[in-house]
């Protein structure tokens, strides 16, 4: 009797510690599912992809970030591979990706105003202004400048750029990180460098840059940036999508978070600025 009484209570006890454990989930995995971000490489898509990534956690999702070249990025969205990609930019730069896939994504609501794309140089370069200014100055720069990766869209309308002008200086492709890392050298010794840049990035805030003007418009007009998602995510989602219509930044919030994580690491410095911006955060998250 004793030993059947001990086994009675070990049963219960198992039961009890199962049924308590079974209203969560299990660990690595999530109460409410698994999202997939398709992001690329650019500072402020990493930014706001790891600050969506642990704001969504909180709320009992698993994100996924995964990062792929723009244009692999829309199709996976078109193909539902994906659920979301959090920037588009519209109406100029990324216009042959729309157009090729609009029938098969989602576009949502913007959520920066006013971005910027072109070649640059620090502004110490008191004599170089305009782009046709670069050809004689081409000496000075070392005949070349430095670009990112090739199948980017600021590549693509920076090489139209060099035609437009027919600019005497090569365009180099190289990465995000290499350009910047040229650009951290050349500054910090005042030496000559043209780069092609945007924004919003971190680097007008820690670097005094100016954009060459472009008296032709090659560059285009000013994009909004768009978030976008599979077909039918709104509504196996719905509260996601509200709360991301509701997310606005302005410069200076953009500018902020992209600094915390270049200090730290994308996923703590995310958690960091949440931290620091809860009260922002929190209203685009109401219920």
């Amino acid at each position: 009797m004793k030993k059947h009484f001990m086994m009675v209570t070990v049963i219960i006890s198992v039961l009890l510690i199962s049924a308590c454990g079974g209203e969560g989930a299990t660990d690595g995995e999530s109460e409410k599912g698994t999202l997939k971000f398709g992001i690329n490489n650019w500072a402020e898509n990493v930014a706001v992809s790891n600050m969506w990534k642990v704001l969504l956690e909180e709320d009992g999702y698993n994100v996924e970030l995964q990062e792929l070249e723009k244009a692999a990025v829309w199709t996976g969205i078109a193909q539902g591979d994906l659920d979301i990609s959090p920037e588009i930019w519209l109406p100029t730069t990324d216009e042959p990706l729309y157009e090729k896939y609009k029938d098969d994504i989602v576009k949502k609501d913007s959520w920066y105003e006013g971005t910027g794309l072109g070649i640059a140089v620090p502004s110490y370069m008191e004599d170089v202004n305009t782009i046709d200014d670069l050809n004689s100055n081409k000496d000075t720069f070392g005949g070349r400048i430095v670009g990112i990766e090739s199948g980017s869209s600021l590549m693509t309308l920076a090489n139209k750029a060099v035609e437009e002008y027919s600019i005497e200086l090569d365009l180099v492709q190289s990465s995000e990180p290499a350009m910047l890392s040229e650009l951290k050298k050349a500054y910090e010794k005042e030496e000559p460098i043209a780069v092609t840049l945007w924004n919003p990035h971190w680097v007008f805030a820690e670097y005094d840059m100016k954009y060459l003007e472009d008296t032709k418009g090659t560059f285009g007009e000013k994009d909004d940036i768009f978030y976008m998602t599979r077909k039918g995510f709104e509504d196996d989602h719905p509260e996601i999508v509200k709360w991301m219509d509701a997310w606005e930044m302005n410069d200076d919030q953009l500018g902020a978070l992209m600094s915390t994580i270049n200090e730290s690491s994308p996923e703590e410095g995310a958690k960091k600025w949440i931290d620091e911006n809860r009260e922002l955060v929190d209203s685009w998250m109401k219920e």
